[in-house]
Parts: structure tokens; C-alpha cells; sequence
């Protein structure tokens, strides 16, 4: 699997260096970046991130505050100048952290520590089993939903409306916990209140996704990383 990976860093240099070093690294993807904190926190919303990468000293908030007053964050690492703040970062639960400048060897041992991390935690090595179905709870009944069945889901208030070819579900749940149940090779979000089966798009046009007979709407911050996570090695050319 690839982790999902968002830049935290208000240095264009220290961004364009781990863009590349992300780019080099074949179990990363980059969604986003971002220069402070308060930028990436609508980023993190609505991109579903694995891992970020963070640096410390950002204006309007650094990234030992945003560790602090943050909740439920992503596996993090550090980026920074500075060495003094290493003891209290790994008091914050940082997966590493990385003093500038650093080598692309270094990088890479991070990030493999972090895969690994993230792996074991939510029991998803190479060789375990993934079922292809989940459950959900329907008008009174428990209705098996199988993961290629499913063409897109809709947030509306505190249910989730699931289409499938030949039925629609209201559901009584979030759409972040149906978003942790959906396999992430197969199933992207593409609006905050939308996640669509990618397998399932006929085409796209401008900010529209048709699936089916439905045309669904990309969130106009999430345009770009959805174009590129749904075209990634598929687009051909001449």
C-alpha cells in the first residue's frame, strides 16, 4: 500500500526538496502541502492523509502547538533546523524527526519506520487478508455491501446515502468512519461529502465525475490531488 502524505513547511526550498524525495519513494503518495498549519487543517479534513510531514518553526503556529492542540493527527514527522525540540517531540508521539539538512538515506529510513508503524497498527501487512464486503444496518436489517458493488457514497447531516447499481442505502453513520472502512486503493474522497468508487468512473469533465448516470462535483481544493491520485500511471500519452 502507498501512504498518503501531506507537507507542513512555510520554506518553498524545504517543500520542493521533499516533494522530490517523495516522488523518489515508491510506497508515498503527496496529496498536498501547505505553509502553516491553519492552511493544512482543511487539507486534513477532507484528504484522507496517513503521514505528514511537519516542520517547527511556522508563523501563526508551530508545529510543536499544532502536535499539541491537534487531535487524532496522522503519523508525523518532523522537519526542522533545529535540534533542541527532539525530546519534546517524541513526548508528542512523532514517528521521527529529521534535522535540515538531511539525506535522502535518512528520509527513506523515516519513512519506512512510519510504514511499518502504520502497518502493524492497523493490521494491514502484505500477507494478511482483506475481506471484499462490509455490513451495515438498513431500515431494520444488517445489508451486506460488497466493496466492488458500491459506486459512490453521500454525506447529508449524520447519515450516509451508499449507491450501488441497483439500490441506494441511508445509513446511519459518518462519513470518516465509512471512509476507514473502504479500501484506499479503491474508494477516494472527493468532496467532503462525497467518496466515489474509482474503479467505477466512466469520465471526467472539468470538475465533474460522472459515475453511472450520476455527475458528481470535486471540491475545488481537492481537484488537483484527485485528478492526480485517479490518473497516476493510467493516463496515457503519446
Amino acid at each position: 500500500m502507498k501512504l498518503n502524505c501531506l507537507i507542513i513547511d512555510d520554506e518553498p526550498i524545504a517543500r520542493k526538496l521533499l516533494q522530490e524525495f517523495i516522488t523518489d519513494t515508491s510506497f508515498l503518495n503527496l496529496m498536498g502541502s501547505a505553509e502553516n498549519p491553519l492552511q493544512a487543517l482543511p487539507l486534513l479534513n477532507e484528504l484522507n492523509i496517513h503521514l505528514i510531514f511537519l516542520d517547527i518553526n511556522m508563523p501563526k503556529m508551530t508545529g510543536l502547538e499544532f502536535l499539541k492542540t491537534s487531535s487524532q493527527l496522522p503519523l508525523c514527522i518532523l522537519t526542522t533546523a533545529y535540534t533542541e525540540y527532539a525530546v519534546e517531540s517524541f513526548e508528542l508521539n512523532v514517528s521521527d524527526y529529521l534535522v535540515k539538512p538531511f539525506s535522502y538515506e535518512r528520509f527513506l529510513k523515516a519513512c519506512l519506520k512510519a510504514k511499518d508503524y502504520y502497518e502493524l497498527r492497523n493490521n494491514e501487512t502484505s500477507g494478511s487478508e482483506q475481506s471484499d464486503f462490509f455490513f451495515v444496518k438498513c431500515n431494520g436489517r444488517i445489508e451486506k455491501v460488497k466493496y466492488d458493488e458500491l459506486l459512490y457514497a453521500e454525506a447529508m447531516l449524520n447519515y450516509v446515502t451508499l449507491y450501488t447499481e441497483n439500490e441506494k442505502m441511508i445509513v446511519y453513520l459518518t462519513m470518516k468512519n465509512l471512509e476507514e472502512q473502504l479500501p484506499k486503493t479503491m474508494f477516494l474522497k472527493i468532496h467532503k461529502s462525497t467518496i466515489i468508487n474509482i474503479q467505477k468512473i466512466k469520465n471526467i469533465e472539468g470538475n465533474q465525475i460522472t459515475i453511472n448516470k450520476s455527475k458528481l462535483t470535486i471540491s475545488q481544493n481537492l481537484h488537483d490531488s484527485v485528478l492526480k491520485f485517479i490518473l497516476k500511471d493510467k493516463m496515457l500519452k503519446r
